[in-house]
């Protein structure tokens, strides 16, 4: 494990759903400047831990020590099958919407805003896209879509669920250096079904499936 200033901890914490738990005694420090992947089965309890990290959950045991202000401490970003492409909004109004946490329904973005949103589309490859609707996008192009919008409030720690499913190749191949270059600036939390690859560039690599487990990964051995 990281031995940098932790962010958030989790002690002991147990949680499912309508009384049914899925995750058990979990133990896990994120720090300051980790690359946690996390891999497991279908079923075991990886999203679960996820949402008790983010906070969409409350755990039924256990608790959840905070290291940070809780303000724009996560970015999000979700597999993009569950995101709606029918949703009248573009591009870059979906960068924006980021913000939200922190300017509230009543928003009002600055030109700032708008360069830093249009600054991330560039690096990324989507810069030609900022005004086209979200549903013409592939599956690889709305992922750094909504990579864009996960980041744009420069939060501590980004949260990945099965980032490349549904993608294009292209994007499988670039996605990992980019968090790679993100874990600069951030923490980063990735629930990958990719072994081979999130075993490269983890720092830290554990396995859920009701208990969490440590595993050994390459890109800390490989030191």
């Amino acid at each position: 494990m990281d031995t940098s200033e932790p962010v958030l901890e989790l002690i002991d914490v147990s949680a499912g759903y309508d009384g049914e738990q899925v995750i058990e005694k979990v133990n896990l420090q994120i720090a300051n400047d980790d690359f946690i992947g996390i891999i497991g089965p279908n079923g075991g309890g990886k999203t679960t831990l996820l949402k008790v990290i983010i906070g969409l959950i409350t755990p039924y045991s256990g608790k959840i020590v905070y290291h940070a202000d809780l303000k724009n401490l996560f970015g999000y970003l979700p597999q993009n099958n569950f995101i709606d492409r029918n949703f009248p909004i573009n591009v870059r109004e979906t960068v924006l919407s980021g913000l939200l946490s922190e300017k509230g329904l009543n928003k009002f973005y600055t030109n700032d805003d708008y360069r830093r949103a249009d600054a991330l589309l560039e690096s990324y490859g989507v810069g030609s896209y900022s005004r086209r609707h979200i549903g013409e996008l592939s599956g690889g192009q709305l992922q750094r879509v909504l990579l864009c919008r996960a980041v744009i409030s420069s939060p501590r720690i980004l949260i990945l669920d099965e980032p490349t499913t549904f993608t294009d190749a292209d994007f499988e191949r670039d996605f990992f250096p980019i968090l790679q270059d993100l874990n600069k600036q951030l923490s980063i939390v990735v629930v990958s079904h990719d072994l081979e690859t999130i075993s490269s560039y983890a720092k830290t690599l554990v396995r859920v499936n009701r208990f969490l487990t440590y595993e050994p990964s390459k890109s800390v051995a490989d030191v």
